[in-house]
């Protein structure tokens, strides 16, 4: 049986053609149908919280974000790929935590790694509901070395001040009650 995988992962010694036959063999050999495996809301605090590293890129309409320029604001940063399961699998609760926290001051930026705009509006507007926060591009995967993320999908928590709160990796349900009052608590009060 074909269990999905809850994180994905790309090492940098394998060449990404040989990525790309093994991915492919894997999309046409047949499975048993399966569920997926349930997402997770396994965000972990980070002990010592440290500031978080630069990101600035263009999003899929050519708006340039800015994380410096979000200061003050929540952000929630997470690292995806639209061949990644997992990823493909957490992104309408995404969707759903960005309209219930936008108002109170959370900002969601999703990070896309090592693919073109096309491919990223292909895929999400497929989803329902379609994603209304930025979808950022990072087509050499420089932001995601330099936020040292080893799988995907890796989500982080920014706090107002700019420091990383919060990570997790793997798939991650972002509308579960419990996270969604553990992001209360970082955010600005009413």
């Amino acid at each position: 049986m074909f269990a999905a995988p809850t994180a994905c992962y790309r090492s940098a010694a394998v060449p990404t053609g040989v990525l790309l036959t093994l991915l492919l063999m894997i999309s046409v050999a047949p499975v048993e149908a399966a569920d997926p495996p349930p997402l997770t809301h396994r965000f972990k605090p980070i002990d010592e919280p440290i500031p978080a590293p630069p990101l600035r890129l263009p999003a899929v309409d050519g708006v340039v974000y800015d994380l410096a320029e979000l200061q003050g604001r929540v952000v929630l940063v997470n690292f995806w790929a639209t061949w990644c399961p997992p990823c493909r699998q957490e992104m309408p609760s995404m969707e759903r935590l960005h309209r219930q926290l936008e108002s109170r001051g959370l900002t969601i930026l999703a990070v896309d790694v090592g693919e073109d705009a096309d491919t990223v509006v292909a895929f999400t507007n497929q989803l329902e509901p379609a994603p209304t926060f930025p979808l950022l591009l990072d087509p050499d995967s420089r932001a995601t070395q330099e936020w040292r993320v080893k799988g995907l999908p890796t989500s982080f928590v920014v706090d107002t001040e700019g420091k990383l709160v919060m990570r997790a990796e793997g798939g991650t349900e972002f509308d579960e009650p419990e996270l969604i009052e553990r992001l209360r608590t970082y955010l600005p009060t009413p």
